[in-house]
């Protein structure tokens, strides 16, 4: 097997992976209030994270970074605790693939941030892409009609609290391993969850919510493996596209166990954002290798 096709499959894994996790957290929010249901999530991803890294590091396992490092890591696991928290919300009250197709234009979204932070140079092209798949997103929270509501502001904060992290990831030292980053923002959810839920009251798991948390669990912990695996092999031009194969997954997903669609506009709105965002991908790539080498 090739580079490239092990990383396309991992990447169809890691995708599955967490529209199950998703899957699996709108329906037991149904019956478990939401904090209850990050907290007990995260304390079993929390332990299963730290068992991997301690076997996989054979007992040396890097909590902490060095000086600067702390904060820039500390930032960055608030902000995956922002799109977490803002994420679930919107997910207990928006159709699957709905929230699914609005997370679709993170890859966008990101390049549009580094353009701006860095001051990086992007082609036309590529800002052509962005403005496109902007327009599909309008597509599909339809704003100002009567289908859209809070919960689709709500859906894009944690598309902005994700570019925050994934910008944040870039001043992460090399040396540090991604597992900590995992361990990190594990723990910090699941405080975040244990707090809420202290305010918010506990309720009695049953073994049909138990069941559903648990496999959320293994999920997420598939999903946060695989995505590591995933940037060790492969074209990241080549494996990256495949992201979007969580949009197929969320729509079959929603369709089954959920009963619910996306109408024809939020669908012709996704496929805006996906044909951006792979156009995005595949432009960025031919430039880099098209770019002379420096002397």
């Amino acid at each position: 097997m090739s580079d490239n096709l092990r990383g396309i499959l991992l990447m169809c894994a890691a995708m599955l992976a967490f529209v199950v996790n998703d899957s699996f957290m709108k329906a037991v929010s149904q019956d478990v209030p939401l904090f209850e249901a990050i907290f007990l999530r995260g304390l079993g991803a929390s332990v299963a994270l730290l068992i991997l890294a301690h076997v996989t590091a054979k007992g040396r396992v890097q909590l902490l970074p060095a000086g600067h490092g702390r904060i820039v890591l500390t930032f960055r696991s608030l902000a995956e605790v922002l799109a977490t928290l803002t994420f679930l919300t919107a997910l207990m009250h928006m159709p699957l693939a709905t929230l699914s197709a609005i997370m679709q234009s993170l890859p966008l979204a990101v390049t549009l941030a580094a353009a701006f932070y860095y001051k990086e140079k992007i082609s036309w092209q590529i800002w052509a892409a962005i403005a496109a798949g902007f327009v599909g997103v309008l597509f599909i929270i339809k704003p100002g009609l009567a289908a859209f509501d809070r919960w689709s502001v709500v859906g894009l904060l944690s598309v902005g609290f994700v570019v925050l992290r994934d910008l944040s990831t870039r001043h992460v030292s090399a040396a540090l391993p991604s597992s900590t980053m995992a361990i990190w923002a594990s723990v910090l959810v699941t405080l975040l969850g244990a707090g809420g839920a202290m305010m918010q009251g506990w309720t009695g798991v049953d073994l049909v919510a138990a069941l559903q948390i648990i496999g959320a669990t293994v999920a997420l912990v598939i999903g946060y493996m695989t995505v590591v695996m995933v940037m060790r092999v492969g074209d990241i031009a080549v494996v990256a596209p495949f992201r979007y194969t969580s949009l197929i997954w969320a729509l079959l997903f929603g369709w089954v166990f959920f009963g619910t669609l996306p109408d024809v506009w939020a669908l012709f709105g996704a496929a805006i954002v996906v044909i951006s965002g792979i156009y995005t991908l595949w432009h960025s790539a031919r430039a880099a290798k098209t770019a002379p080498l420096p002397e």
